[in-house]
């Protein structure tokens, strides 16, 4: 019998749900005390996540939720940028993706 891999599921701190970590944005403070976002999850220090959606990026930065999470006094405007052209980059790549992958299912149908 296989066993389940385990999945870690993470916090949004700015709306509260959890995901799965692939699902969600990684924002660390570092040892040193400069924050930088984590694209690949491994970097040392505090981390928090946020959901990878606009709405939940910019409540987060109106109600200073990561300052809190992170236990920081103020969160650089050029993170905030970093997150939400990381976010348009992602939604471009699914959607170049995406008639790729119709056009698949549709040979797929005519097939059967």
């Amino acid at each position: 019998m296989l066993k389940q891999k385990h999945i870690p599921i993470r916090t949004c701190v700015s709306c509260r749900e959890t995901d799965e970590k692939k699902g969600l944005l990684r924002i660390v403070r570092l040892p040193e005390g400069e924050l930088q976002y984590d694209a690949k999850g491994k970097l040392n220090g505090r981390g928090a996540y946020v959901c990878a959606s606009v709405k939940c990026i910019t409540m987060c930065k109106k109600q200073k939720k990561l300052e809190r999470a992170l236990k920081v006094g103020r969160v650089p405007e050029t993170l905030f940028e970093t997150l939400l052209t990381n976010i348009s980059e992602d939604c471009e790549a699914n959607s170049q993706r995406r008639p790729n992958l119709l056009a698949a299912a549709a040979i797929s149908i005519k097939m059967i």
